[in-house]
């Protein structure tokens, strides 16, 4: 939560740019000992880049640090050393994010991770491979390479940050209904209270318990409109929070001489309903409140027997006093035993950043004179060769020729001379 125009907002969204470090160069060195006066190859590997790992927290409750702070960095390898010394591997980052939070590609929507349990760990973006140095590309023919490889990239990626409250039981209703009341009754937690003519603009936890090692946690949800399955009253930034209960407790007024109830309840389960189907039929209590203002017992009455005619489990409750609340918390306890396992999580954590796979190349013509070829592979090997060195450019085209490359373009009718973009460089076609 943070402080913004004298008032509090719940930072449930938020959006970044995520590097992982990049690999090492490795190095060209020939060695020089006093009695060799031609010393073979001994240039090391660069060091591997850094990480980007999430890690679920649960001291963690709002995405406010990410809305302030967008690009993160894991550390670069170190580049090789003569003698065959391996570069320093770069330092990962861990970003540390609320339990809950679904990570998507901010391109696509993607779902990279679903961080759904304290402790779990995915790593976003992986750190590009150490470049090899020349001792590694010595052979029976060429004794003494003059090239070396440089680091490969890091990952780099655009997320979107999405908190869904981790609750069992899910308070919902109309504004100024007492939601934030029954929190503070139920549980330790201790929302703003006052008579206000709007609704809370912070979800609240807390925690119930119902006898001696029987739990729940409950989230009071704020108040949801007509129209919030579209946006309305920030709608979708509300509903969210409900998808991973278990349990809802519908809150009426029934002291409200200008609502319907029964009509507020219809309204409500029919946004639940537009926004995902599988919320309105989650297990529901009714809990009419406000009773300590004694409402007329027929208005009362009447509301009770169209609720159970549509086979609701109703309950007269005061947050205020207490009235009647211990019955309906064992219920909600009940339920929330009763239901599976599977509905506490909606998404299945994916692993992240998955290695470039080993590809079939895929060359096309662009125009007469241009070519492109695509492919992570072939991609990552002209990233990481030294387009200035002649003969890293010769070991590059035998690598590209075993890749079938070469014998493709040639079918397509590449000429000396003409134009190949591989990635974001562009070399010339040469026989």
């Amino acid at each position: 939560m943070t402080a913004d125009a004298g008032r509090t907002v719940f930072v449930d969204e938020a959006e970044i740019q995520v590097k992982a470090g990049d690999g090492g160069d490795g190095i060209v060195s020939l060695r020089h000992e006093k009695h060799v006066p031609k010393g073979g190859p001994d240039g090391g590997d660069g060091g591997r880049g850094g990480d980007v790992t999430a890690i679920a927290d649960s001291h963690r409750r709002t995405l406010v640090d990410f809305s302030h702070q967008h690009h993160y960095r894991a550390e670069n390898g170190g580049r090789g050393g003569p003698n065959r010394r391996h570069g320093r591997n770069g330092a990962g980052l861990e970003i540390r994010l609320p339990v809950g939070t679904v990570i998507r590609s901010a391109l696509d929507g993607t779902v990279v991770a679903d961080l759904s349990s304290p402790g779990q760990r995915v790593v976003l973006a992986r750190g590009g491979r150490g470049g090899r140095g020349n001792a590694r590309f010595a052979t029976a023919v060429r004794h003494t390479p003059q090239f070396a490889e440089k680091g490969e990239p890091g990952q780099e990626l655009r997320l979107s940050l999405e908190l869904k409250l981790l609750a069992d039981v899910g308070v919902i209703g109309l504004p100024n209904v007492g939601k934030s009341s029954l929190i503070a009754r139920v549980s330790a937690a201790r929302p703003k209270i006052a008579d206000y003519p709007f609704t809370t603009l912070v979800p609240n936890l807390g925690v119930v318990r119902v006898e001696e090692g029987t739990s729940f946690v409950v989230a009071d949800l704020p108040g949801l409109v007509e129209g919030a399955h579209l946006g309305v009253g920030r709608g979708h930034a509300f509903l969210r929070h409900v998808e991973r209960t278990k349990v809802l407790i519908h809150m009426l007024d029934v002291t409200a001489p200008d609502r319907d109830p029964a009509q507020d309840f219809a309204t409500i389960n029919r946004e639940l309903a537009l926004y995902d189907a599988d919320l309105a039929a989650r297990p529901q209590l009714v809990a009419l409140n406000k009773m300590d203002l004694r409402p007329e017992p027929a208005r009362v009455e009447a509301v009770e027997a169209a609720l159970r005619g549509q086979g609701c489990s109703v309950f007269r409750i005061s947050a205020l006093t207490g009235e009647g609340l211990r019955p309906l918390m064992g219920s909600a306890s009940r339920l929330v035993a009763e239901a599976p396992a599977a509905a506490e999580v909606e998404l299945a954590a994916a692993p992240a950043a998955p290695r470039q796979q080993r590809e079939r190349p895929r060359v096309s013509q662009l125009q007469p004179g241009l070519y492109q070829v695509q492919g992570g592979e072939v991609e990552r090997v002209v990233v990481m060769t030294d387009l200035d060195n002649e003969e890293a450019l010769r070991h590059l085209h035998r690598r590209l020729e075993r890749l079938g490359v070469i014998r493709r373009l040639r079918e397509l009718g590449a000429k000396d001379g003409d134009r190949v973009r591989i990635g974001e460089a562009e070399l010339s076609f040469v026989e």
